[in-house]
Formats: C-alpha cells, sequence, structure tokens
C-alpha cells in the first residue's frame, strides 16, 4: 500500500491500478454530474419548499421526495428503463458502451437514464435537507429584522438567508463523496456501464479478493478526504468557524 501497488488480478489478468486507472474517469464523470445537478437543483428547491411550506408545491415535492428517497436503487433504474427505454424507446437502455471517454461524455443517448437516475436519488435526500436547514434559517432574529426593515423578499433571500442556508449542504456533499462510490455498484451494474463499481461487481462474483480490497481502500480514503474537504469549506464558507 505505501509503494500504491495495489496487487494483481489473476481473474483479469491485470494489475488492479491498471484497471482502475482505465474506469476511475467513468464513474467520476457519473457520480460528478449527477452531483452536481441534484446540488443545483436541491438548493433552489429546498428554498422554494420552505418558504411556500404546507403549499400545494411543497407537499408534491415532499411526496415525491419521500418516495424516491424510500425506493430501493436498483428498482428505480428498472422502471427508467422499462419506460423509457423499452416502452416508448427514447433513450438507451444501457450506458454508453464506447471505450472513448470523451466519446461517453457526447453520448447523451445513452448517458441521460443512468445520469438522471442517480440525480433523482441524490436530490431526494438534498432537497430534503435544504428544506429543513431554510426553515431553520427563517425563524432566525436576522430574517425577521431584515423583513422589518421592509427590505425585498428577494434581497432577503439571496443576501442573508442563501449562504447560511447552504452551509449544512457543504457537509453533506463531502459526506457523500464516498457514498456515490458506492452508489455507482448497483447504478453500474444494472446499466451495464464498465467503471469501478461494475468492476466490483464482477470481482464479487469472481471472488477476486485483490481488486475488492483496493475498492474498499479506496472507498476509506474517500471518507477521510470527503470529511476533511468539508471542514475545510465551512470554514471558508462561515468566517465564524476557526479550526483549532
Amino acid at each position: 500500500m505505501l509503494h500504491g501497488n495495489l496487487g494483481y488480478s489473476y481473474k483479469l489478468n491485470q494489475s488492479v491500478a491498471a484497471l482502475f486507472g482505465e474506469r476511475w474517469e467513468r464513474s467520476a464523470y457519473l457520480s460528478g454530474v449527477a452531483l452536481a445537478l441534484s446540488v443545483l437543483i436541491a438548493i433552489p428547491l429546498g428554498i422554494f419548499q420552505a418558504v411556500k411550506r404546507n403549499s400545494v408545491g411543497d407537499q408534491v415535492a415532499t411526496a415525491l421526495a419521500f418516495t424516491t428517497y424510500a425506493m430501493p436503487d436498483f428498482l428505480l433504474y428498472l422502471i427508467v428503463i422499462q419506460v423509457f427505454a423499452l416502452t416508448f424507446s427514447i433513450l438507451g437502455f444501457e450506458a454508453s458502451q464506447s471505450n472513448s471517454f470523451v466519446s461517453i461524455i457526447g453520448d447523451w443517448h445513452d448517458m441521460t437514464l443512468p445520469i438522471v437516475s442517480l440525480t433523482l436519488l441524490i436530490l431526494a435526500g438534498y432537497s430534503r435537507y435544504m428544506r429543513s436547514a431554510t426553515m431553520d434559517i427563517l425563524a432566525q432574529d436576522y430574517i425577521k429584522t431584515a423583513r422589518a426593515k421592509g427590505l425585498p423578499e428577494r434581497l432577503v433571500l439571496f443576501r442573508h438567508l442563501l449562504r447560511n442556508a447552504c452551509l449544512p449542504m457543504i457537509t453533506l456533499i463531502g459526506l457523500s463523496i464516498p457514498a456515490l462510490l458506492a452508489g455507482n455498484l448497483i447504478a453500474e451494474s444494472v446499466f451495464n456501464y464498465d467503471g469501478l463499481g461494475l468492476l466490483f461487481y464482477n470481482s464479487l462474483q469472481n471472488e477476486d479478493y485483490p481488486v475488492l480490497l483496493a475498492y474498499t481502500l479506496i472507498g476509506a480514503v474517500l471518507t477521510v478526504l470527503g470529511n476533511l474537504l468539508a471542514d475545510i469549506a465551512l470554514t471558508i464558507a462561515d468566517p465564524r468557524i476557526r479550526l483549532s
């Protein structure tokens, strides 16, 4: 481990480092795009639900979020494949099978379903956290003071609420980094996407222990890095927090 030697896969007749080097970009692309989309949607959606809480829009969004959050990952993937790929033939039923990373990025016909499905699963949890954080901020005295001064609601939300409400999201994103590696295991298996998740799944069936150990090691490293990056980002985003 100290020399960066992750072992050798005798099942695939390649070093584990070479296997990971061929696939990490694909998994990073799938996870990164899904994570970015979920954050961009969750922030305004959570604020909207908190500001308009108990409205029809809030109740509909809450019902959809709880349904998606409670649904097993593989079930959602199978449903979207059945509806959008097999029944209506709008999108591909499996992810891009190209060996070129550039081609994978441009293949939206085959990559849309896995990206959107993974985004929905992440968004379900993120939007609930953002709604809860926004409701806590709305109850603070400085928000009431800003409204009492006669500031337009838009300025109250963007100037006084947005930055403070996003602080819990920073921690959540940092903690979600290793979870995305595990989440790719199911998504890549169902959509036959040749990334680290599918490699782990196949290695599990073949009892390819060097690959399994390396995957677990990377998950542990990502957990530590995710927590560290979240602490650093919180310190930068909130001047009231100082690292001791």
